[in-house]
Formats: structure tokens, sequence, C-alpha cells
């Protein structure tokens, strides 16, 4: 499976399954202008490390290694939803405007050594 990021916000979104990662609904998109083929919230940070974290890149290392731990607490519902991907390419969606300080990177080493 391929796994790409986007940020919802921009245009030209790669094809294949389009999944938004965020547990927060991004501002100014609508459910129709959003496209998305699933929500996966459960898999977003949760509320108290997302608020930790605060986009600070300072807290990046620390950030990864709670989020890692976090994911792998719920295994077995990140295995689920991936089995619902019926595309080679699986495209997750964010909102964040750092592009490689985000939970989505994250999300995405650890769905790459799952499958």
């Amino acid at each position: 499976m391929i796994i790409k990021l986007h940020r919802i916000y921009e245009d030209n979104r790669p094809q294949g399954f389009h999944v938004l990662v965020d547990g927060i609904w991004p501002r100014g998109i609508s459910k129709e202008d959003a496209r998305l083929d699933d929500h996966w919230k459960e898999l977003a940070p949760s509320d108290e490390l997302r608020k930790w974290f605060n986009h600070d890149s300072e807290k990046w290392g620390e950030f990864r290694n709670r989020y890692l731990s976090e994911l792998g607490d719920i295994k077995t519902i990140v295995k689920d939803k991936l089995q619902k991907v019926d595309q080679q390419t699986l495209v997750l969606l964010y909102g964040a405007k750092d592009e490689k300080h985000n939970h989505a990177q994250v999300l995405r080493e650890y769905l790459e050594k799952l499958s």
C-alpha cells in the first residue's frame, strides 16, 4: 500500500482512498467539499497530547514518541481501519500548516510499519 499525505486546504489532491485524520474538523471546509472516503478521528492524537504539543517543533521528538505509544494502544482499531481501504493508495488528509511536524507524518510512519 502506498500512503500519501496531503493538506486538506491544498488543491491537486492525489488519487486514492481519502481519509481525514484530524480529530477536529478543519475550519472552513464543508463535508461536501472535503470529498472524504472516511474520517479516522479515532486515530488522531488525544486531546491532551494535541494541546500539549501545540504545533511546537521543539517538542516534536517527544510528541512523536507519545503519539506512537497511543497508536500502539489502539492497534486493533488501526488494523480495522486499514482493512477498509479498497485502493492501493491511501491519502491521509490533515489540516496542520506545518507539513513536517504534524501527526499525519507519525501516523503514516506507523501505518507503513503495519502494512
